[in-house]
């Protein structure tokens, strides 16, 4: 484990486990930026890691979103939320936000970067995106996520009104993926990313570089990237593998090559 000053990085069976711990409630400063870019950094280019999972270290907070603490640096924070946010939002490994407590404003955000939201079920944790409360907006990405995920007309009551919604409601629109009990929280998400970490990693890569090329370049882009993908798999171990293991009826054992 590699413990930062606001942050642990660990990985265990292919799986980069990134703890935000920074108390009392998992805001962001700048050294926590500073961290979690080296973090991600590792993570997108160990080829040890197939998935990333994010996390609260406190049971409270997943993530209150900017430090007001830090408000000297926040002409560099911001700019740089938006562009880890977004690098996140590109990386070509599956990521998994496991929403242990409270997200709101830039935590959400990050949730919403994520490709998977599980959250703990808790009626009394929330999510939300409050910054016209304070007279801002969403500034790390969430104007654009949010609409992409629950649909145009919620995001605007959402962001509007900085309403806080719990559990069920964001399994309802659809703003997360599943809820689990607390004690069982993260064995869930590793069990789910086990599943993910097995998939063909060179053509998961090229699957999620489709995706994010389609989303923020266009159609056409993301076609382009598509067909060099398809071709780019065809003369990998893993294709190989995954037509051997299809005809001798059993599980494939993708390693990446």
């Amino acid at each position: 484990m590699l413990s930062y000053k606001n942050l642990n990085y660990e990985i265990k069976n292919h799986i980069a486990i990134i703890t935000i711990n920074h108390p009392p409630a998992n805001t962001w400063n700048l050294a926590t930026m500073e961290d979690f870019e080296d973090c991600i950094e590792r993570a997108s280019t160990d080829t040890d890691v197939r998935v990333v999972i994010i996390t609260g270290g406190k049971e409270k907070c997943f993530s209150a979103g900017f430090d007001v603490s830090d408000a000297a640096n926040a002409d560099i924070i911001s700019p740089k939320g938006r562009e880890l946010w977004r690098k996140l939002d590109r990386l070509s490994k599956p990521t998994i936000a496991v929403i242990n407590g409270h997200a709101l404003g830039g935590g959400l955000e990050l949730a919403l970067s994520c490709h998977f939201r599980i959250m703990v079920d808790n009626p009394k944790t929330i999510l939300g995106l409050t910054e016209l409360n304070l007279g801002i907006i969403p500034g790390w990405g969430g104007t654009q996520r949010l609409p992409r995920i629950v649909g145009r007309a919620k995001a605007l009551d959402m962001i509007f009104f900085s309403k806080r919604i719990n559990v069920d409601e964001a399994l309802k629109i659809g703003l997360i993926d599943r809820k689990v009990v607390s004690e069982s929280l993260m064995d869930d998400a590793i069990e789910f990313a086990e599943k993910l970490a097995n998939r063909p990693p060179i053509a998961v890569q090229w699957m999620l570089d489709a995706f994010s090329a389609g989303l923020y370049d266009g159609l056409e882009k993301g076609l382009e990237i598509e067909s060099l993908g398809s071709t780019a798999v065809r003369s990998t171990e893993d294709r190989n593998e995954g037509f051997k293991a299809f005809m001798e009826k059993r599980k494939p054992q993708f390693k990446g090559r």
